[in-house]
């Protein structure tokens, strides 16, 4: 299956698009790493073996759909079912005989697995009325819950690869940097400069060749946004380095995953198989003169790995050793030539900036903020979990609106932000 133009693509995602409306209900099971870890693996298995032994009608087990993690950890493991919205909560695989006599063959609640909200004691049916996910905004984890982990056909039928075929074939180099630049995306690794100032010195610097690297080494204890999304959405990081290579004239691209992430490199691997089966890495890609190939460079569990010159020496099979600041990597990075280096979560936005265009994803967040910012929310807040909300957001909300409050009704007194590396913000402030 080799997509040959643009055209072909968005042929092929109406198909993708109706073979998923063909299903009337979907079961759809988180399985995040958390969820995993509680036996999401075998909710999975007791959903196939009952459709496969029962022979259910007007369903299959394609309909069962192992996806990114939803973020609500705490609950796990989680099961929706769609389109209903109905929300399960701590399902173990006695439940799923009820499940799916009650809420699948028929449309019963199952109220003794509902989420029960730990702020006003009540029970929420709908997936999208719980407080954890209502309040969000998320584009970085736009198709995490909502499509299989690793599906090229559902990643193309969620939009996967508009952005980027609009890229190649409707826009020059510098007009993507300089829609990158006026969206005015900055790094979410934690550095914050802005993603389209680097991409321009990159491709200005003279240079046979240039690279693209995408930084998943998150070592900060108790973060994993980027995690998250290479293990639930792995096409959507691909998408936006295959758009930065475009933009900056690069032909090899490297995924640069921590050892801890095992399950982001089944699944990253997983799609760039499908990504060159289906001729959208390689040679002359969608019928252009673009070519670009993807490679994984896994770490060994050196936290200095993630800082960016160490990260590129141990990409190049050198010891991971930080090098002087004042030599900049888009000027000679990996091998000593330029290079571009952004993390995931900066990859993830670049799709949909190029889409929909910069002055939508500007219209999101703060003036010289713009878009949104996921955020890894634990502690002493009854929902802890993944969470994504626009620029701006106050901690107050979070903390109160999407983490549900202080348990035991404590007072606030204090956030710790940015990790080991970050400080405190009293409750004043």
């Amino acid at each position: 299956m080799k997509i040959t133009s643009a055209q072909h693509l968005e042929q092929l995602r109406s198909l993708f698009v109706a073979d998923e409306a063909r299903h009337k209900k979907k079961v759809i099971v988180c399985c995040g790493t958390g969820c995993l870890a509680n036996g999401a693996a075998k909710l999975v298995e007791a959903f196939h073996d009952a459709f496969k032994n029962n022979q259910i009608t007007d369903f299959s087990v394609e309909a069962v759909k192992e996806t990114g993690c939803h973020g609500f950890c705490e609950q796990g493991p989680l099961v929706v079912i769609e389109p209903q919205g109905t929300f399960y909560t701590k399902v173990k695989p006695k439940d799923i005989p009820e499940i799916i006599s009650k809420s699948i063959q028929g449309s019963e609640i199952i109220k003794d697995r509902l989420f029960t909200d730990p702020a006003t004691n009540q029970q929420i049916e709908k997936y999208n009325d719980v407080n954890f996910f209502k309040h969000q905004h998320r584009l970085a984890l736009r198709n995490l819950g909502k499509i299989s982990a690793h599906s090229i056909k559902e990643a193309i039928a969620a939009g996967g690869y508009a952005g980027f075929a609009k890229a190649v074939n409707g826009m020059s180099p510098d007009g993507v940097n300089a829609e990158v630049d006026k969206a005015n995306l900055r790094g979410r690794g934690g550095g914050g400069f802005p993603a389209g100032r680097k991409w321009k010195t990159c491709k200005s610097i003279e240079s046979d060749v240039r690279y693209v690297i995408c930084n998943g080494d998150e070592g900060d204890p108790g973060a994993f946004m980027d995690r998250s999304i290479m293990e639930g959405d792995p096409h959507s990081v691909l998408e936006g380095m295959m758009i930065c290579a475009y933009a900056v004239g690069a032909k090899q691209g490297y995924i640069y995953v921590r050892e801890e992430y095992p399950l982001a490199v089944i699944h990253l691997q997983k799609a760039i198989d499908d990504c060159i089966e289906y001729g959208l890495l390689g040679d002359n890609i969608l019928g252009t003169d673009f070519s670009f190939s993807i490679r994984i460079a896994r770490g060994a569990g050196a936290f200095v790995c993630g800082e960016s010159s160490a990260l590129m020496r141990s990409v190049a099979g050198e010891i991971g050793e930080p090098r002087a600041k004042y030599i900049r990597s888009v000027v000679k990075g990996l091998h000593d030539k330029p290079t571009v280096l952004n993390n995931v979560e900066t990859y993830a936005n670049v799709p949909l900036i190029i889409d929909k265009g910069a002055d939508w994803f500007k219209s999101i967040g703060r003036p010289n903020n713009s878009g949104t910012k996921a955020f890894s929310l634990v502690g002493k807040v009854r929902n802890t979990g993944l969470i994504e909300v626009a620029m701006g957001t106050t901690l107050r909300e979070i903390i109160y609106d999407i983490g549900g409050g202080i348990l035991d009704d404590r007072p606030f007194k204090a956030v710790q932000t940015g990790g080991p590396s970050g400080g405190c913000i009293p409750a004043a402030h």
